[in-house]
């Protein structure tokens, strides 16, 4: 039974009239008639008694009248919806984070997303960049953000931003009165490090800088993420190179100065997701993600 014959059989249920339910469904009387005739035989019942003033329900009839109205529903729904899938309006986004990507740019375009497609599920996976990589490859995510992420065949990265570096120092270190800071300032700073991960991040170019320029460096902690490092320089453990972004974890006891470097200068943002994926969902988050680094860039 398929959904034009739940049509044929409700409209001649609640006509009460073949000819006037073919009138209903713009179809002339003998075509309906053979159409409820092979419902009938494809049910294995009669559903209608023909009367001289028209038709009246089986109880086969009456049976299936209390659900065609309902399945006829859920098919209009399950159209709706697939509808709105479509066009990307409905679904789920599952978008990979890390450290001090969710103080401030990432969420931002969230909430962009979310305010255009209020439908839309948002699953966040906070992940290391490796991590990321293998979630794209297995389909567990549908998007990932990260720095410095490597080429890779099948994924797509594409540059959102550029963040400035900013030096994060104890509030009561002699350096903190200064406006900014660079690179020989730190040279007799213990430097927290981080993230402390296989692939190349943004500890390995904070050495490679120093070793650059020709600055000795003393390394005290290396950690994971940007939230661990700050709470370190907090309690006084020494300075930590990170991102504009992450000023805006305001923990007691830390300051932030601008970092003047020739090779530390900023840091660059990356989306990175499954090439050729045609999901209308991500399509329509990489539109606000596009926009807003067109934004930033202006």
């Amino acid at each position: 039974m398929d959904l034009r014959d739940m049509r044929h059989f409700l409209a001649v249920a609640e006509e009460g009239h073949i000819g006037r339910a073919a009138a209903r469904l713009h179809l002339s009387q003998p075509p309906l008639t053979r159409h409820i005739q092979a419902l009938e035989e494809k049910i294995g019942a009669p559903l209608f008694l023909r009367t001289p003033k028209g038709v009246t329900l089986t109880e086969a009839g009456r049976t299936l009248l209390e659900e065609v109205p309902n399945l006829l529903a859920l098919a209009q729904r399950a159209a709706e919806r697939a509808r709105l899938a479509g066009q990307g309006l409905i679904g789920q986004l599952d978008v990979g984070l890390f450290g001090s990507g969710v103080l401030d740019v990432i969420p931002r375009m969230l909430a962009r997303f979310h305010e255009a497609r209020p439908e839309v599920k948002i699953v966040l996976h906070n992940l290391t960049k490796d991590a990321q990589l293998q979630a794209l490859r297995e389909r567990r995510i549908s998007i990932g953000f990260n720095r410095l992420v490597p080429r890779e065949a099948g994924i797509t990265t594409e540059a959102v931003m550029r963040e400035p570096l900013m030096v994060a120092i104890p509030a009561a270190h002699p350096l903190a009165v200064r406006p900014s800071l660079s690179l020989p300032d730190l040279a007799d700073v213990p430097l927290i490090l981080y993230p402390n991960v296989p692939m190349r991040g943004l500890a390995q170019e904070v050495t490679d800088a120093f070793r650059t320029e020709g600055v000795p460096f003393e390394v005290e902690q290396e950690v994971e993420d940007a939230v661990t490092a700050l709470a370190l320089v907090s309690v006084g453990f020494g300075a930590a190179i990170t991102t504009q972004s992450a000023s805006n974890l305001r923990l007691p006891g830390v300051v932030f100065r601008p970092l003047h470097s020739r090779r530390l200068r900023d840091l660059e943002l990356s989306c990175l997701y499954r090439s050729g994926d045609t999901s209308p969902v991500l399509r329509a988050f990489l539109d606000v993600v596009h926009e807003f680094a067109r934004d930033h860039q202006r």
